[in-house]
C-alpha cells in the first residue's frame, strides 16, 4: 500500500512544477520584461536603490526575470520539485497527525 504521505508529497511536487511559472508570471516577471506596477517592479526598484541605480547580476530580481523570460532551468525545476514534495509530505504528515 502506498503511504498517504507519499501521495501528498507527489501531489506537492507535481503542483509546484505546474504552478511555479504561473506564480512567477503573476508576480510580474514576464517574457516581455518586468510588468509595470507589479510586485516585480517593486522588487526591481528596491534592488536598484540598494545597488546605486542598477540591478546586480545574479540577484533574486535578475534570476526571477530570467525564469520569467526563458522558463525554469533544470536545476531550478529540480529545486521546485524538491520544495513542493517537502511541503506536500509535511502537509500529509500533519494531516495524519490531526486525524489520530
Amino acid at each position: 500500500m502506498v503511504s498517504p504521505i507519499m501521495i501528498t508529497a507527489a501531489v506537492g511536487a507535481a503542483c509546484s512544477v505546474v504552478l511555479a511559472p504561473v506564480v512567477i508570471s503573476a508576480a510580474g516577471f514576464t517574457t516581455g520584461g518586468i510588468a509595470a506596477g507589479s510586485v516585480a517592479s517593486s522588487m526591481m526598484s528596491s534592488a536598484a536603490i540598494a545597488n546605486g541605480g542598477g540591478v546586480a547580476s545574479g540577484s533574486m530580481v535578475a534570476i526571477l526575470q530570467s525564469f520569467g523570460a526563458a522558463g525554469l532551468t533544470k536545476a531550478a525545476t529540480a529545486a521546485v520539485v524538491s520544495a513542493g514534495a517537502t511541503v506536500g509530505g509535511v502537509a500529509g504528515w500533519v494531516g495524519k497527525m490531526l486525524i489520530r
